[in-house]
């Protein structure tokens, strides 16, 4: 264990998300420490941490703030330099088809001379009590960094009733025996810290009182002389986020960068679209006898499946064979959530591959999110509706000209929907003409809703859809 101060333990913490946009093997950049700003300044930076917001546009004095549109969950503004003086502040999230509607109003919010503020957005839409959504104002005064040090404070923003005790080892070094350098509830920070600049550090957050109840467990760390960090807990919204339950937000004053726990792995689940082939097995690296998918037939698709983070070689063989068909490499990192599509036919046309395709599952509580795939050598190219009516006469595409390519798949995206009642239809390109539906769709806020366009299968003559996540009604 290294002997430390609390003020190192956190920079440790911050340290962690430092390292956060680069593998333990890169370097990390030293940063320009950061000048204390002249008499008659301030500085004001905003931060999303609530995990199930829209994104959101920041306005002060009703005006749009330094161009902060669109700001998304885990995104941190730069250190804004501004007047003392007292500021309207109003934070609008983003709704379905381009509305917004405010979600923060800060009036009068006081920005004194020499002092830094940070703005946090944090808890749950529709919650009342302890973990509403709201803001969460933390103030500081200008100060200098000492030579050779680095500063960080840690939020915990997680609205959960979890107290968490923080540690800083050298890496891969056993707590059990040592104490917690902190101990930090919902909203607590620990104020300004300084700490000599260093590398070989880990960072864990256990829940309060257990090390062996391990929440989040950083990468190798560095932490350069210099830095200037907010180190924010957020809920994790990327893979295995029922065991890996924290991200940490680093925000160095540019921006924010996300830092999964090495405990995270990535989420993959396998998706059979081949039409005309046999039920198949996954193998891992290596084919055997015990394959980590076994017998998956068109149109069935597997849960995400949780593996470390690695580069792996994913084999397809025919179901009990061991002669691989289809082959792909991948990097999985922590945090990852892909889903592998076994696409094309088995012919010299249209061959058959694998691909990867990256997936967002954040929750939010203002809208449903709906993403389409088209992975149909059938219905070639064609155009999407999504409507309110089965009636598409009077109607414009929302996707036109979406072409098959097994090599690389189209998808919509996440298209956020109001909740409601809506009507898919998927027709030839240029046509009315449908080829998939209407499809009558029932979508709920918070809902996340895929969809893939295939092949028919059995005694079927047109195209359908593979249905994933959310879906609850089609007729």
């Amino acid at each position: 264990m290294i002997r430390t101060t609390q003020i190192l333990t956190l920079s440790a913490l911050s340290l962690a998300l430092a390292a956060c946009n680069s593998s333990s093997s890169e370097p990390t950049p030293t940063p320009t420490p950061t000048p204390t700003p002249p008499s008659g300044s301030a500085e004001l930076r905003i931060h999303h941490a609530a995990s199930d917001a829209p994104d959101v546009n920041v306005n002060a004095n009703g005006e749009l703030l330094a161009g902060l549109e669109g700001v998304s969950y885990q995104m941190s503004s730069p250190v804004l330099d501004v007047e003392p003086a007292s500021y309207d502040v109003t934070v609008d999230g983003i709704l379905p088809g381009g509305e917004v509607t405010t979600v923060i109003n800060a009036e009068g919010l006081e920005l004194e001379d020499q002092t830094r503020y940070d703005v946090f957005a944090l808890g749950l839409l529709g919650v009342e009590g302890t973990y509403e959504f709201g803001p969460h104002i933390i103030a500081n005064d200008f100060s200098a960094i000492g030579d050779g040090n680095a500063r960080l404070q840690v939020v915990h923003g997680v609205p959960a009733d979890v107290t968490v005790d923080v540690y800083l080892t050298e890496y891969d070094a056993d707590i059990s025996a040592e104490a917690a350098a902190y101990t930090l509830g919902y909203k607590d920070d620990s104020g300004q810290f300084e700490v000599a600049g260093g590398d070989n550090y880990q960072v864990t957050l256990t829940a309060a009182g257990d090390s062996e109840a391990v929440l989040f467990r950083s990468p190798e760390l560095s932490l350069p002389a210099g830095a200037d960090l907010v180190v924010i807990a957020t809920p994790n919204t990327g893979a295995n986020s029922d065991e890996a339950p924290i991200a940490l937000v680093l925000a160095d004053g540019e921006g924010a960068s996300v830092v999964y726990s090495t405990t995270t792995g990535g989420d993959i689940r396998i998706v059979h679209a081949i039409s005309d082939a046999p039920a198949v097995d996954v193998h891992a690296n290596e084919i055997t006898a015990e394959p980590a998918v076994a017998a998956l037939a068109f149109p069935d698709f597997t849960d995400y499946l949780n593996l470390g983070a690695a580069d792996y070689e994913a084999f397809v063989t025919a179901s009990g064979a061991t002669d691989a068909v289809l082959n792909a490499g991948f990097n999985l990192q922590d945090g990852d959530v892909f889903s592998v599509l076994a696409v094309g036919l088995l012919d010299e046309n249209t061959p058959a591959s694998l691909f990867l395709a990256a997936e967002d599952n954040r929750r939010v509580a203002t809208e449903a999110r709906v993403r389409i795939f088209h992975a149909s050598p059938m219905a070639g190219e064609v155009d999407i509706y999504v409507t309110a009516t089965d009636d598409i006469t009077d109607e414009d595409p929302a996707f036109p000209g979406v072409d098959f390519d097994a090599e690389e798949i189209q998808s919509t995206g996440n298209v956020a929907l109001a909740a409601g009642t809506y009507f898919v239809t998927v027709t030839a390109a240029g046509t009315q003409d449908a080829a998939i539906g209407p499809l009558e769709l029932e979508l709920s806020a918070g809902g996340l809703y895929t969809a893939i366009a295939r092949d028919p299968m059995g005694t079927e003559v047109a195209p359908g859809l593979i249905l994933l996540d959310d879906f609850v009604t089609i007729e």
